[in-house]
């Protein structure tokens, strides 16, 4: 069952824009190849560091001081299998009890993140 969580007080991530001309870059993480386009987030998450697609972070995050941001209401379900869920940076695999997180109620722009990372980042909130 789909949920609504909020981030936990004081899990703010630092993220710089990759606002320079370049065709980007890929970079291999969550076992598959991800690429970081011209004008996407190179985020450092409490020392975890991967990018986030422009559009995503555009639409997902705020920021609360230079160069530091909040992400905002996500959607979230934990996994009954293991898998792989597309992203829009490449791919990620999961296992059974990860969870699957989505920035839409749709359940697009989606892709996952261990148990324990995400009752440590991520708190339920009441369904609007």
């Amino acid at each position: 069952m789909l949920k609504l969580y909020s981030r936990r007080d004081n899990t703010h991530v630092t993220a710089v824009r990759l606002n320079v001309a370049t065709s980007g870059f890929d970079y291999e993480k969550w076992s598959h190849t991800q690429h970081c386009n011209a004008g996407d987030w190179v985020v450092d998450n409490g020392g975890d560091t991967y990018t986030i697609n422009a559009d995503s972070f555009a639409s997902t995050y705020r920021e609360v001081s230079s160069g530091r941001f909040e992400k905002c209401r996500i959607w979230a379900r934990q996994s009954d299998d293991a898998g792989t869920i597309q992203t829009k940076e490449g791919a990620t695999d999961y296992q059974a009890g990860d969870f699957l997180v989505y920035n839409n109620q749709d359940q697009s722009d989606g892709y996952a993140i261990s148990a324990a990372k995400f009752t440590a980042l991520y708190e339920e909130i009441e369904s609007e």
